[in-house]
């Protein structure tokens, strides 16, 4: 059984609970030791890992995710409940809410999905104490509302005395009898901020600890509060039923069919030979595929499947009970996966690109706690078109890769970000991601894209390919780009110039080896992206600062906000990177007129 702090800033209470018990802490999972007193007192110490709020990473595994960033818990509850039911484990998962936090909208995006998967061994427990950090809590977060929204909602709301150890008890007993047939249950639990100690009670105590006379009156009130207690509580026994062992599956993976052999496989060999794929369809295949070799893999959508093609997976009757779909609903469902990954699963979570970054700071919540999510944004960058900008992914790359600047707890990039420019690229790096421990973010294309590479190209996180080599200019693009590019190669080729052209499919990137062709290319670098600024152009922009070398940069991106055209080509034209302006652009750099 689990326990979800989603009110991370109650965790001292915690840790006090961990140092009498000696529960195991340390950094590695095969190597712990019992926490104690002193670990507690060393809270938020830079050394110690103890945190100032819940972070497995940190050495504190007693908990699955890093919480604290309110409102999110009960969706990485959710997914550590649906892990429990993918492995027919009886797991019972408890997450803590405080009552100021149900504002959050992303408690009620779990909720749904609560329901919807009649996850009835997951117990969203609402702590109502009336009182948020700065004030009391508006009156549709109070006991009463929040029991009616639950019942609404289709939950059992329980209404407790939070302090009653029996009420408590009695509660979770209820709990733990539910099957998948009975409806959801929750528990309103009535508390007071400060109970045991009358001098701290209300509000104003909120991250402030008690000094001198009051906490010397604060202690003298939990002492008179302890002898009470320990009087009434005597002879009331508590036992644990210890569960049996749990066994771990065996391996059942499998050798991974090339993209060729897996398009047979599923009956497409007819468009294999149309030299044609979108990479969100090669996504969808390498996404079936590896639910068949790995039985940890999990999909999750949000809503679109049909667009993203998770659909294959989802529509798989072997793979159907290991897809969750979350409709729309982004940041509850990075959060789920937050939670799956805590449970040993391979969450893939997609949706268009444009809503990937609604999930901000659940993203980030889930690298800090070393999450196993991979991301996939399918419809990227402009050539949507005919949607518009409002269904454009445009600062993703630039978000993203300020995680992929950083080093996460296991010394890797916080994120890679991999955009592949043609369906081999798309399915390989879809199965290196699976290989992968830590967060990656794929975006993937909606027009049906020309094939550049073949089953031989391998594909790695950090590495590119070059498709075409000169000794004038260095071309970097990515995605959709890359193809344009190549019609620019041979425009500049006519003009008497020799390009090289690289796609830069991953960030972060072998920086030497690319600066190296830089130089082969007299230093000049022209990049070319389909997004706003912060993405390629910056990421090489920054290589080359950190080089020290003499290098010559050109940045082509959207550097206006588009709008619905009907065509790829039409609104590549309207935002200036289609061919001929790719190609005017290097010949400028070149000294040559156009």
């Amino acid at each position: 059984d689990r326990l979800v702090l989603s009110e991370g800033h109650a965790v001292p209470i915690i840790y006090a609970a961990c140092a009498d018990l000696g529960v195991g802490i340390g950094k590695d999972p095969n190597n712990l030791r019992p926490m104690t007193k002193e670990d507690a007192m060393s809270l938020r110490k830079a050394s110690s890992m103890i945190d100032g709020h819940p972070n497995p990473m940190e050495g504190f595994p007693f908990f699955d995710a890093a919480t604290g960033s309110l409102g999110q818990g009960l969706s990485v509850a959710v997914g550590l409940g649906a892990a429990a039911r993918i492995d027919g484990m009886d797991k019972r998962i408890y997450c803590i809410i405080g009552d100021g936090e149900a504002r959050e909208g992303q408690n009620w995006e779990a909720l749904d999905l609560l329901v919807d998967r009649r996850l009835t061994n997951v117990l969203p427990i609402f702590n109502c104490n009336g009182y948020g950090q700065a004030d009391k809590v508006s009156p549709q977060q109070s006991i009463e509302v929040l029991a009616r929204k639950l019942e609404a909602f289709g939950l059992t709301a329980v209404i407790i005395d939070g302090h009653d150890p029996k009420a408590i008890r009695a509660a979770f007993d209820r709990f733990a009898k539910l099957t998948p047939t009975d409806a959801p249950m929750a528990v309103v639990a009535r508390t007071i901020k400060g109970w045991g100690a009358a001098s701290l009670q209300g509000g104003g105590w909120h991250g402030k600890p008690a000094t001198g006379d009051k906490l010397q009156q604060a202690h003298e009130e939990l002492d008179a509060m302890r002898v009470g207690l320990t009087s009434a509580l005597a002879g009331d026994a508590l036992t644990i039923d210890v569960p049996a062992e749990w066994t771990e599956p065996a391996d059942t993976s499998t050798d991974m069919p090339s993209f060729s052999q897996a398009m047979k496989k599923y009956d497409m060999a007819s468009v294999l030979a149309t030299g044609k794929f979108a990479t969100r369809k090669a996504y969808g295949l390498a996404l079936r595929v590896l639910g068949h070799a790995n039985p940890d893999v999990v999909a999750l959508d949000a809503d679109v499947k049909n667009s993203t093609f998770a659909e294959w997976f989802a529509n798989d009757r072997v793979l159907a009970n290991r897809y969750i779909e979350c409709k729309i609903a982004e940041q509850n469902m990075y959060s789920v996966g937050a939670g799956l990954s805590a449970a040993g699963k391979i969450p893939f979570c997609s949706t268009f690109a444009k809503f990937a970054t609604r999930g901000y700071d659940q993203i980030e919540m889930a690298i800090n706690s070393g999450a196993n999510l991979k991301i996939v944004g399918s419809h990227a960058g402009v050539t949507l078109a005919a949607d518009g900008p409002s269904q454009m992914s445009l600062p993703d790359v630039a978000w993203f890769r300020a995680f992929a600047s950083i080093r996460d707890h296991r010394g890797n990039p916080g994120c890679f970000i991999l955009q592949p420019s043609d369906a081999f690229a798309a399915y390989a790096l879809t199965l290196v991601m699976a290989e992968y421990q830590g967060v990656c973010y794929m975006r993937t294309l909606r027009p049906e894209v020309e094939f550049l590479y073949d089953d031989s190209t391998v594909f790695n996180l950090g590495k590119f390919e070059v498709l075409n080599r000169g000794k004038d200019l260095l071309v970097i693009s990515a995605g959709y780009m890359v193809h344009e590019c190549n019609k620019a190669i041979d425009l500049l080729d006519k003009a008497g110039i020799d390009a090289t052209l690289v796609d830069l499919y991953s960030i972060p990137f072998d920086a030497d080896d690319l600066l190296d062709l830089a130089n082969q290319n007299g230093g000049n670098i022209l990049t070319v992206e389909d997004n706003y600024s912060g993405g390629i152009g910056s990421a090489v922009a920054d290589a080359c600062a950190q080089a020290g070398d003499a290098f010559t940069i050109d940045q082509m991106f959207v550097r206006r906000i588009p709008k619905s055209c009907l065509t790829e080509d039409d609104i590549l034209r309207y935002c200036g990177l289609n061919h001929a302006e790719i190609a005017k652009r290097a010949m400028a750099m070149c000294g040559v007129e156009a």
